[in-house]
């Protein structure tokens, strides 16, 4: 799989949340030309995996008490994911504690036994390498910036992206902030294979606020 991956995913509270909405997010994704889709859950990916013919990259994010780790914690939440039809499975491939215990090599290496295609979503370099060398089938810059210890930018972390692509075998994924076709383009001039776009695509609410934030920063500087 190259090219653009759209993410639809949308939570309670929000307009768009359900998996009615969500496929249909991801079938207009689909006649934009997007080779893939990422979507949380059980219900949203079974929904979604029917009704387009492109890969879905699934995940089933989870908040725990105690733990930091949510996308796919735990290696019973991994396979929910794949039973639920997804193609590929996103999983934290940081080195936090995770809530079932087991070790992201432990975690790997089970899915990968069962034949499991997995994305490891990492945070900064060092752990995309360790991901790599366990065996994943793709790797994620996803997190970088949503841990304490990875940079802290507004842009996308096109400097990770490109060390990764230039550091590992498998393909990599370039994903968090990117807000515009020319920053998707620059992720793919440094080596990435695919680009994850969701909230500049999937989540109006935010496409909304970022234009009305812009147009009252202009009417403040005209008074």
């Amino acid at each position: 799989m190259q090219g653009l991956v759209v993410s639809c995913q949308a939570f309670p509270g929000e307009a768009l949340f359900g998996s009615e909405y969500m496929t249909k997010m991801a079938i207009a994704a689909c006649q934009g030309g997007a080779s893939g889709i990422r979507a949380n859950g059980p219900q949203d990916i079974a929904a979604i995996k029917q009704s387009v013919s492109v890969p879905v990259i699934g995940l089933m994010k989870n908040d725990l008490p105690g733990f930091e780790v949510r996308i796919t914690p735990t290696l019973e939440d991994a396979l929910i994911v794949h039973r639920a039809g997804a193609d590929i499975v996103a999983i934290d491939a940081t080195s936090r504690p995770r809530p079932d215990n087991r070790s992201l090599s432990e975690t790997v290496r089970k899915l990968k036994e069962l034949g499991i295609t997995v994305m490891a979503d990492v945070s900064t370099f060092e752990e995309g390498l360790n991901a790599a060398a366990l065996g994943v089938d793709y790797i994620s810059t996803t997190l970088s910036g949503y841990t304490s210890y990875s940079r802290q930018i507004k842009e996308p972390d096109l400097e990770l992206v490109a060390r990764l692509a230039s550091a590992v075998s498998v393909p990599v994924a370039a994903e968090g902030r990117i807000k515009t076709p020319e920053e998707a383009a620059a992720a793919l001039r440094l080596g990435a294979s695919l680009v994850v776009v969701g909230g500049a695509i999937t989540r109006p609410q935010m496409i909304t606020a970022a234009f009305v934030s812009t147009m009252n920063q202009r009417e403040a500087v005209s008074e």
